[in-house]
Parts: C-alpha cells; structure tokens; sequence
C-alpha cells in the first residue's frame, strides 16, 4: 500500500533525487532516474560558482536547473497531499477499498503541503530572479563587448 503522506514527505524532501518516482512507480520508472542527473547538474553549477565565480556562463545555465527541479517536486508534493482519498487510492492503491487508510489526509500531510509551497515557491523565483539577472548581465556585456560605430559626418552644407 502506497501511503499518501509517505509519498508527500519523500517528494518534499527526496523528490530532486527521484525517491518519490520509484517509491510510487517502482525501480524502473525512466523519470526517476533522470531526476537525479539534473539534479546533480545543478549542484555542479553551484561548486562551478564557488570556483570560478558568479561570472561562469555554465553555472548561469546550471543554477537554474537546480532550482527549477527543487520547484517542480514540490509542486508535485502538493498535488499528492492535495489529493483526495478516492483518486488516490484508485491511482496507487487500486486494490483496496476507494476510501482506504494509506489515502487519507492528516496533519503530517497539511504540514509537507504548506512546506512544500514554501520550499517551491522559493526556488522557483530565485531560480527566475537568479537566470533573469544573469541573461541580462551577459547581454550588456556583449553590447559593452561590440565595436562602437563611427559617428556620423556632419555635411558641409
């Protein structure tokens, strides 16, 4: 039986690694193992901004990622908590009774709920704020970058 406060807990917390992929879809779900390599894409975007800077044109693209990951588990987190018990237990439960145990909603799950929209809302702007701030950065230095045109003459009228 698939537990829906479980399953809400192991995507707020474990999401960006593909936990809550394979403990609801089991070990051989394609998404579960691809969260993992965005995920430490992301992180390496972070040690490359450590390294080189926050002028790294890689790590401009990697930090995003991580956030945008970290955002879209906890979106995911919500709508398993948010859930009701009948749909639920119909999508992950689909032997036992439509008003089931393992569906229903309590305090533990409101709590992963009202996190994750904390956790997600917050890694969404920063990710926004954080690649908007470096995509316009990186434009003004390129105009910066380019050759000035001359002057236009004036004529001798």
């Amino acid at each position: 039986m698939k537990n829906k406060t479980l399953a809400t807990w192991i995507t707020l917390v474990g999401g960006p690694l593909g936990l809550h992929r394979f403990y609801l879809f089991g070990a051989s779900d394609w998404l579960g193992r691809l969260l993992p390599i965005g995920t430490v894409l992301g992180l390496y975007g972070v040690f490359r901004a450590q390294g080189f800077g926050m002028d790294d044109a890689a790590s401009a693209v990697l930090i995003p990622l991580l956030g945008f990951i970290v955002s879209g588990c906890a979106l995911n987190a919500i709508v398993f908590g948010l859930m009701n018990p009948e749909k639920w237990n119909a999508s992950f439960n689909p032997q036992t009774a439509t008003l089931a145990l393992a569906g229903q909603t309590n305090w533990l799950t409101v709590v992963a709920v009202v996190a994750s929209l904390m956790l997600g809302t917050t890694a969404l702007l920063a990710s926004l704020a954080f690649g908007f701030q470096r995509y316009f950065e990186f434009q003004a230095d390129d105009s910066l970058d380019a050759p000035m045109a001359e002057p236009p003459k004036k004529s001798a009228d």
